[in-house]
């Protein structure tokens, strides 16, 4: 028997084992047998036969087990007497529908014209509801039976539409789950025909339509090729299904790159390109013009609108053919035309881009000669769109315009470039009512350059331009830098002769870092030639310095910008031979060292120098400048940079003799400072001396350079110590009790100069590089500075205390200097400190140090006579001493450095400063405080607060809310005892208020909201108070503003009406209050309109005070009834405020 015959008899359920075993040959690829060179083998009449068993065997093994049974498990334990042939093996029906299915689908294939596939139908039918129902576990069998719709679709066979859709409809789905769905891309694509077959309008068919819609949103369709071709595809399945895309990807535009749009926009046009008909007409207006409406009139802050210029400049770029230019022609013509002269800028400025990058707009099917018409009129109009009223279309124009000239430069009559161009450069350029329109010129100018046929008109235009240089906006200054480096690049013209080179040099000493790095870039290789012999580097750097001094200095401060290391060393190497001629000259006798080798450099730059003072001061500034710009660069060549130190380091002590003008000191004492002391011997042993011997009342630039060279030196202990030592003397020491046994190294007896310490310390904590060399010293002398500071607490309170001043005693300035400086460190030790809290007990410690001896001064009682001098001056002192120290607890807070206990003592330091005599004079350093812990507290958002209802910072902020009320009463009782002093201390409090109001508004916890209530209640009370004491109605006044209402509440309402969120928490808080019926006396209600009335002039928070006013009217008419005439006229006068109150807010809705 053949295998064509065994193959044949097996495809039936007795011999189903033989089938099985069939198909597993066919997949062993080890074996020969294949199942479709089986079947293509059989006669016709076999393949009908073995169509029919094999749609028999597959109907029996199905009525066995249909597929919704295919998961049901089967390992159930079987009563006795069951029977066993209803329980089917799952596996056994699976590989047999399998088997079939591969069978089905080799016949597929070999299918020849005129055979009868009845059966063969019959079996494709059964096995398409196979996989209707098919579970998802079964991939292998739902891909088979897929491959076989999919085959049968291609083979046009009967009822194809069917298995066709089934085949589109799966490969659609696996494209949207696969990681990588390429392949099944692909699969679609080539199924995309199927999709002819299907009707829009049914019903059934809505899921394949949202699934095609699904395509848009999927940027793996977007990207993939085989994705592209079917989304134009999709452009001309259905007319009404192009809106429908359109909208989808309208929606999506804000969310695609400007990469995803730029596929976007090639779909669009491959669609339009290949539409044609009813198709064509539609994507044309319901799509391409569309998009060019929403080009128009979108707000430029619109996130799609560079989506949808994007897509538009697409077409734009494509108009080198015909189509295009008339499709262009045709779909601007009702719009755009009319959009060029709108009453709106915006839609003015968007149509000019549109316009000008479409240029030429005209139909190329028209003869020339209306062609050219065309043209003329809209180079008529783009002349007229220069000269718009508004600066962003004449920016837009001039872009326009300069892209144009770029672009149709041959094309375009010489009287119409000149025209143009000059329009541009005299006009324009200069226009002095908007620095965007002269930036544009100058940022577009560099379009037109890029065509050399503009060159010869230019060179003779641009030099009109050069007071450009000089104009007041930076970015004018920028974009006319910018453009003249485009001349020097494309050789247009010299670019000194559009601007000379004095006028960029003196812009260059004085302007921002933007402008400079650009006149450098433009200069750099006028004045630093690296192809040229290092002589002439140091020639010209000779005559810049000449030139302009400054702008020698800037120069050299970017040219390593431009240049390699290697070549700025050997810039310093060379003008240090050059400095050399100059001792040569002055010291004929000392030439060993310093000649060296190079005699004919020395004897070229010797004629350069002579004896001048000042450009040798300048040569040694641009060495440091220079050594600085490469220092990073040195230390990552260790050899290098030994050479270099050798090189400075065998000639420093001859500059340092020679050169001993002041000019060249400072340069001098920089450069030694790059250098270490090794090699600046003679130097370096003198420096701590020098400091030593500086007078008390020397500036900071004759010491800051020489603490500079001690820090990078490494000896910033050093400086430590003698500052430590000078205030460790300058303290009154009770007896005597010998020299210390501390003494600095060098053992000289020189006064102590705590002024000067305090400048070194001044100098050394304020710059970062000199703070961190001092911080890295370790704790040991930093601590013993620490505690050398505190003593002076003594001195301080012997001013405090004393009656007399002590001659020998340091000055109090000096005293309370060093309090501050003896806080300011513990906070930086603080900060640097790995882990404890010792230095914030030390600012604790303080902390009650000024509540036990400080503040008893602040209540101590204004005697007579004498003692009345004593007090006005302790008062005064007292009081600096606690703002200082809470100025620097402000600076903890500020930085993060606080706990909890810290801002707990400080807090309760604040309280009883506020219940002192005199605590008043602290509330503007009190406020600030108040500010930080409660910033530090305000949680970052709600869910926070919430999760930590019974956060300890609730009790904190309750005590600041206790305080800040403290605060306003304060003010209140001062401004009643002493109206003047009071408005005074409400001024200074102004800024304190201000930012302690805007983090209360913030935060939404209980404690911080009692601050509004506080201020309203103040206000209220004021101006109540001030009603009642009215005794003739004329008196009844409202007040058109805050600076009308009470002298405090004038100063709370201008700070709250501010800020609009501030004015919001505070009318918040009003409307609470009314709503309560906290408020409701005439006179209550009066002032709180007093109030609203002053927030309305302001024009700011209209919902809540339309809020709040009606609040205000429930209560007021229980009013009406009055029993005095000035309560009537109290109560007229409320009506009246409030009608006038309402009546805004109606107005301004409507």
């Amino acid at each position: 028997m053949s295998k064509r015959e065994a193959f044949l008899e097996a495809a039936s359920k007795e011999h189903v084992e033989d089938f099985l075993r069939f198909i597993q040959l066919h997949k062993d690829k080890t074996e020969p047998f294949d199942v479709e060179e089986v079947v293509q083998e059989m006669p016709r009449d076999q393949r009908q036969t073995l169509w029919g068993k094999l749609a028999s065997l597959l109907q029996d093994v199905l009525q066995e087990l249909p597929p919704e049974r295919w998961e049901e498990p089967t390992e159930e334990p079987r009563e006795e007497g069951m029977e066993v042939e209803s329980a089917a093996d799952p596996k056994h029906v699976m590989a047999v529908v399998d088997g079939v299915t591969l069978v089905a689908s080799a016949s597929v294939k070999v299918l020849q014209d005129g055979d009868s596939y009845t059966a063969l139908l019959k079996t494709a039918h059964k096995l398409h509801a196979v996989l209707e129902s098919l579970p998802v576990s079964e991939g292998p069998l739902q891909l088979l039976i897929h491959n076989l719709c999919e085959a049968w679709w291609k083979k046009g066979l009967k009822e194809k539409e069917k298995f066709g859709r089934t085949a589109f409809l799966i490969s659609l789905q696996k494209s949207f789950i696969l990681k990588k769905p390429s392949v099944e891309i692909q699969r679609v694509w080539s199924l995309h025909d199927v999709l002819l077959s299907l009707d829009y309008t049914a019903e059934d068919n809505r899921q394949i339509i949202d699934l095609l819609i699904q395509c848009f949103h999927r940027p793996i369709y977007i990207r993939n090729d085989d994705g592209k071709r079917f989304l134009v595809f999709l452009f001309s399945w259905n007319v009404n299904f192009i809106w429908v895309i359109h909208g989808t990807i309208k929606n999506q535009l804000e969310f695609y790159s400007k990469t995803m749009t730029a596929h976007i926009m090639e779909i669009y046009f491959r669609a339009w390109k290949k539409a044609s008909g009813d198709f064509l007409e539609q994507i044309e207006s319901s799509c391409i013009q569309d998009f060019m409406q929403n080009a128009i009139f979108l707000h430029r802050s619109s996130p799609v609108y560079t989506k949808v210029r994007q897509i538009v400049s697409y077409f734009h770029t494509r108009k080198s053919c015909h189509q295009v230019d008339k499709m262009l022609y045709n779909l601007y013509k009702p719009i755009l035309w009319k959009a060029l002269s709108a009453p709106n800028f915006e839609v003015r400025a968007n149509a000019t881009l549109l316009f000008t990058e479409a240029f030429p707009i005209h139909n190329p099917e028209q003869n020339n000669k209306n062609i050219d018409e065309t043209i003329q009129k809209q180079l008529d109009t783009t002349m007229g769109l220069l000269d718009d009223p508004h600066p962003t279309v004449r920016s837009n124009a001039t872009l326009g315009v300069c892209k144009i000239l770029a672009k149709c430069w041959e094309l375009l009559p010489p009287v119409i470039i000149t025209d143009f161009l000059k329009k541009l450069v005299m006009e324009l350029a200069v226009d002095s009512s908007s620095a965007d329109v002269r930036c544009s010129v100058f940022k577009c100018l560099i379009i037109v350059l890029d065509n050399a046929l503009s060159h010869p008109i230019l060179e003779k235009l641009l030099p009109t331009l050069k007071y450009s240089l000089h104009d007041n906006s930076e970015k004018v200054r920028t974009a006319f830098l910018d453009m003249l480096i485009k001349v020097k690049a494309v050789r247009a013209a010299k670019f000194w002769d559009v601007c000379n080179m004095e006028h960029l040099l003196a812009r260059l000493a004085i302007d921002s870092h933007s402008v400079s790095k650009r006149i450098v870039d433009l200069l750099f290789k006028s004045f630093f030639p690296v192809n040229e012999p290092e002589r002439e580097w140091c020639c010209r750097c000779i005559t810049l310095i000449q030139m302009n001094p400054m702008a020698a200095r800037k120069f050299y401060q970017y040219a390593h910008k431009h240049t390699a290391p290697t070549n700025i060393i050997k810039l310093m190497l060379a003008i240090r031979r050059v400095l050399n001629s100059c001792i040569q000259s002055n010291n004929a006798n000392d030439l060993s060292e310093i000649n060296e080798s190079n005699k004919e450099n020395s004897a070229q730059a010797e004629p350069l120098l002579g004896k001048d003072t000042a450009i040798t001061s300048r040569l040694l500034e641009v060495v440091v400048i220079l050594w600085r710009s490469v220092e990073k660069a040195l230390k990552l060549n260790e050899e290098a940079q030994k050479y270099t130190f050798a090189k400075f380091g065998s000639v420093m002590s001859k500059y340092f003799h020679t050169f001993e003008d002041e000019q060249c000191m400072v340069p001098l004492v920089q450069l030694a400072s790059l250098m270490p002391p090794a090699a600046v011997p003679t130097f370096s042993c003198g420096v701590l001396s020098r400091l030593r011997r500086m007078e008390s009342g020397a500036t900071p630039a004759q010491y800051s350079q020489l603490l500079d060279c001690m820090c990078s030196w490494g000896q910033a202990a050093d400086v430590l110590e003698l500052v430590t030592d000078w205030l460790t003397e300058a303290l009154p020491k009770q007896g005597d009790n010998g020299s210390s046994s501390r003494k600095v190294r060098i053992m000289e007896t020189v006064e102590a100069k705590p002024v000067l310490a305090l400048a070194y310390l001044e100098y050394l904590f304020s710059h970062t590089s000199t703070r961190e060399k001092v911080l890295a010293l370790g704790e040991r002398p930093l601590k013993q500075l620490h505690t050398v500071l505190g003593n002076w607490k003594s001195v301080l309170y012997m001013h405090l205390s004393s009656t007399t001043d002590n001659p020998k005693s340091p000055d109090v300035e000096t005293a309370l200097k060093v309090f501050v400086y003896h806080s300011r460190l513990g906070a930086h030790l603080q900060h640097y400190s790995s882990e404890g809290r010792d230095y914030l007990q030390s600012l604790e410690h303080v902390a009650a140090w000024v509540a036990e001896r400080v503040l008893p001064f602040l209540t101590k009682p204004v005697s007579e006579d004498d003692e009345d001098k004593d007090s006005e001056k302790q008062h005064p002192l007292a009081a600096q001493i606690t703002e200082s120290f809470l100025a620097v607890c402000r600076d903890v807070f500020l930085v993060g450095l606080s706990d909890e206990t810290f801002k707990g003592q400080i807090l309760h330091l604040c309280s009883l400063t506020l219940l002192s005599e005199a605590g008043y004079l602290c509330i503007p350093a009190v406020l600030p405080i108040l500010k930080e812990v409660a910033d530090g507290c305000v949680p970052e958002d709600d869910n926070q607060a919430q999760e930590n209802q019974e956060d300890p910072t609730d009790v904190i902020l309750g005590v600041v809310a206790n305080i800040f009320q403290k605060v306003i009463e304060l003010l209140a009782r001062v401004l009643r005892k002493d109206p003047e002093t009071g408005k005074q201390l409400c001024q200074s409090a102004v800024p304190g208020l201000t930012d302690f109001l805007q983090v209360a508004q913030t935060c939404d916890r209980a404690p911080l909201c009692g601050v509004f209530s506080t201020l309203f209640a103040i206000i209220v009370v004021e101006k109540r108070h001030l009603l009642q004491k009215i005794t003739n109605p004329e008196e009844v006044i409202t007040p058109e503003s805050a600076e009308d209402m009470p002298p405090l509440s004038s100063v709370l309402l201008s700070v709250i009406l501010k800020s609009p969120s501030v004015t919001r928490a505070f009318l918040t808080e009003v409307s609470s209050s009314l709503d309560s019926e906290a408020i409701s006396s005439l006179h209550e209600l009066a002032a709180v309109l007093h109030v609203l009335v002053s927030v309305k002039h302001t024009g700011q928070s209209k919902v809540s005070l339309k809020s709040a006013a009606t609040s205000v009217q429930q209560q007021l008419h229980k009013h009406a009834v009055t029993s005095t005439d000035i309560q009537r006229v109290i109560y007229e006068s409320s009506v009246k405020t409030l009608n006038e109150i309402l009546d805004y807010r109606t107005s301004y809705q409507i």
